[in-house]
């Protein structure tokens, strides 16, 4: 039976890093192989053309054939095949809400789950982190942070950007403190967590002094555990 593998970056890869490929290519790497089929899902962005632009310019360079799906313009009506012949799964940035009730208009919710269990590598940033987790710290609602319900294939809860916006580090913690998120992993851009089956195997990064930290609930406030993380650039 293959392995279950989720690659959740904090941000990162092609499409903030687009000079530091460091993160992607550690994502094609779990593959063990030369020319891994790697998918996109840009469903966060709208499917934005120039989302999926910017993924196959830097993925072509690389050692994969990439493709990506749109759920607005399909490529075939049989996307469990679709899906469950891919290495890498890759699930770019933008509104988790919105892309979280398309995936289970279309029943992606039920096949990303299928594929996970069948040892394809789930990875993503940002929406394409917070979905696989029970829970997200989110902006899709547009101008607050809120909790959202996700995927569940990890425990816990999820948050991106954690050094990168301002206002997600007090707001995480504070949801976290008064029960409305669950306890959960907080993830600078540029870091990355990779799960092997349902427990945290490893955490490395593509920036030097970023971080992921384990954050919980304690009697005097919130309790903010730092994840030993490897630098790939090392």
């Amino acid at each position: 039976m293959s392995m279950r593998h989720i690659i959740a970056m904090g941000g990162g890869g092609f499409s903030m890093e687009p000079e530091n490929p460091l993160l992607d290519l550690y994502i094609l790497k779990q593959t063990n192989k030369t020319r891994p089929q790697v998918c996109f899902l840009p469903t966060a962005s709208g499917d934005a053309d120039s989302y999926v632009a910017k993924f196959r310019n830097a993925f072509e360079h690389y050692s994969c054939d990439p493709s990506h799906l749109s759920l607005f313009r399909l490529p075939t009506s049989d996307l469990e095949s679709y899906i469950l012949e891919k290495d890498v799964i890759y699930v770019g940035g933008g509104n988790t809400k919105s892309m979280l009730a398309l995936w289970r208009e279309w029943g992606l919710d039920v096949i990303l789950r299928k594929a996970w269990e069948h040892g394809v590598i789930l990875a993503g940033l940002s929406a394409g982190s917070i979905c696989w987790f029970e829970e997200g710290l989110t902006d899709s609602y547009g101008d607050k942070l809120m909790p959202l319900k996700c995927l569940g294939l990890l425990k816990g809860s999820n948050c991106p950007h954690y050094d990168g916006e301002v206002a997600r580090r007090p707001v995480y913690r504070n949801y976290i403190q008064s029960g409305e998120l669950q306890a959960g992993y907080a993830v600078d851009d540029g870091v990355a967590l990779h799960f092997v089956e349902t427990e945290l195997a490893r955490t490395v990064s593509s920036r030097l002094n970023a971080k992921a930290y384990f954050v919980s609930a304690g009697d005097g406030g919130h309790l903010e555990q730092e994840i030993e993380t490897v630098f790939l650039g090392g």
